[in-house]
């Protein structure tokens, strides 16, 4: 199957690296000296500068544009799409309908981790389309189908802007090590493998569960989780997601 991706931007260039392994991939966009640089970072996909009149009958699109530029980019498109499934956040499937033809229509929310095929993407949109969209976004890691676009709208606040609230502890915990005493090089690597492993017993085990098995009474990370508290960094992760998922309903507004 070959999939046409419209826009070239950080995202899109993430999904193309995790989908070339095993689809055909074709990217547009606007300007074509960002295009042979995104060509030379990925040899394996086709680039073409997005034309005034772009035909995109039958095409399996990703539409991977910023949301604001979604009329300008739409309005140069013609004919009707086979499915398009749209990453843009906050942009309803109503709002999609209206400015591109497709027979079916798609909303996703995978992040960065596409790139090495670690994405937790969620999805939702027409029915007819729900088994190839979870077999495509397998491809690139985790992918999750929910019934509604508020549904979606959270998920985005959670797999979307999650990668980035999880930098920032991860540059934290690395930034700890380093104020202790530890080299920046050494620090950075435990703090990789320290997710690494983390992610792994997620799968079958609760947080609750796994913070409780290295809490010993008195102990060291007992000591570290009371300082944590003082800071609510649980509070301040709640509403970082509220935060999140306010401002793509804010968007979809738009």
């Amino acid at each position: 199957m070959k999939l046409t991706l419209i826009g070239n931007g950080f995202m899109a260039q993430a999904l193309a690296k995790g989908l070339v392994k095993n689809f055909e991939v074709e990217i547009i966009g606007r300007d074509i000296n960002k295009l042979k640089k995104v060509k030379e970072a990925i040899p394996d996909v086709e680039i073409k500068q997005l034309d005034d009149t772009e035909d995109i009958t039958d095409k399996n699109i990703v539409f991977c544009v910023k949301p604001y530029a979604l009329q300008s980019v739409a309005a140069r498109l013609e004919g009707q799409a086979n499915i398009l499934f749209s990453i843009l956040a906050g942009t309803t499937l109503e709002s999609l309908r209206k400015q591109i033809k497709s027979k079916y229509y798609v909303r996703t929310m995978p992040n960065v981790a596409a790139s090495v095929s670690k994405s937790a993407t969620t999805i939702t949109g027409d029915k007819e389309a729900k088994k190839i969209a979870l077999e495509l976004f397998t491809y690139i890691g985790k992918a999750v189908w929910v019934d509604t676009e508020k549904e979606l709208d959270v998920a985005t606040a959670i797999a979307g802007s999650g990668p980035a609230f999880l930098c920032l502890v991860a540059e934290a915990l690395s930034d700890g090590g380093v104020k202790a005493g530890l080299n920046r090089s050494v620090s950075n690597e435990l703090v990789q493998g320290l997710f690494e492993g983390y992610a792994k017993l997620l799968e079958n085990n609760h947080p609750a569960i796994i913070k409780d098995s290295v809490m010993s009474p008195g102990g060291t990370t007992a000591a570290g989780v009371a300082k944590l508290e003082e800071g609510s960094v649980r509070s301040s992760m709640i509403k970082a997601i509220e935060a999140a998922h306010e401002k793509a309903v804010e968007i979809g507004k738009k």
